[in-house]
């Protein structure tokens, strides 16, 4: 990770224990624990059926409220475009899911798509029940005390994803254009650090509002802007 004036960029990839032991440990410890936060499970894969795969694995689980597909993945079985640049596949994806499950789905879609709300329509023709919006944006930060004298990106992966204030703007236009293109709700994502950038979200019709990159720097952050909202006159 890499911070710079207005935000973060990170390339720590999707790292996880895998389905198998999210199904026999995570999630049974959250049904235990978890009595009022609602669980949505972030849905990742290499390929169409990846995705379909875990949601049926998975779905027989009460604690699961949702499932968010994460489709800015690199499908590999097209040379690693990603799943949302192609609407084609984008709804074969959602349309495999849907059948596997009778839990909403949920998309996280990144704000670089050509046309996003057109690709949103096309996502919910397909049977999507909202949106996560967005995901990071492409970027890079270099470093220039270097042993060498020559400047190098400060991610050893080169570059990586956009967050935090810098993407509140984009996030927030996002979610305007794509609830009113569709009329489903969406979760806004991007950039929330005050009570100020959740009422931006909501303004432009966002059901729910997620907390992110603020959370690294302060992880409770999310209490205290619920406190806040709950005290608003």
């Amino acid at each position: 990770m890499a911070e710079f004036p207005g935000g973060m960029l990170n390339a720590v990839g999707l790292a996880n224990p895998g389905v198998e032991q999210v199904a026999a440990s995570e999630l049974p410890w959250l049904a235990e624990h978890v009595t009022r936060a609602r669980v949505l499970v972030n849905v990742v894969g290499f390929a169409l059926d990846d995705f379909a795969t875990v949601v049926r694995r998975l779905d027989s689980h009460d604690i699961i409220t949702a499932f968010e597909l994460n489709v800015s993945c690199p499908n590999t079985d097209r040379g690693n475009e990603e799943f949302s640049s192609d609407r084609t596949v984008l709804a074969d994806l959602i349309a495999r899911c849907r059948a596997a499950t009778g839990k909403p789905l949920v998309v996280k879609l990144p704000p670089t798509v050509t046309d996003l709300p057109g690709t949103a329509e096309a996502a919910a023709e397909a049977g999507i029940d909202g949106f996560s919006l967005v995901n990071t944006i492409p970027g890079t930060v270099f470093r220039f005390d270097t042993a060498a004298g020559v400047p190098e990106p400060r991610l050893g992966f080169g570059r990586g994803g956009v967050s935090g204030p810098a993407l509140l703007a984009v996030g927030v236009l996002a979610t305007r254009d794509v609830h009113e293109r569709t009329g489903l709700p969406v979760i806004g994502v991007g950039g929330v650090r005050s009570l100020d950038d959740v009422n931006q979200y909501l303004a432009a019709g966002a059901s729910l509002v997620g907390v992110g990159t603020a959370g690294f720097a302060d992880p409770r952050v999310p209490e205290r802007l619920a406190a806040e909202w709950s005290r608003r006159g």
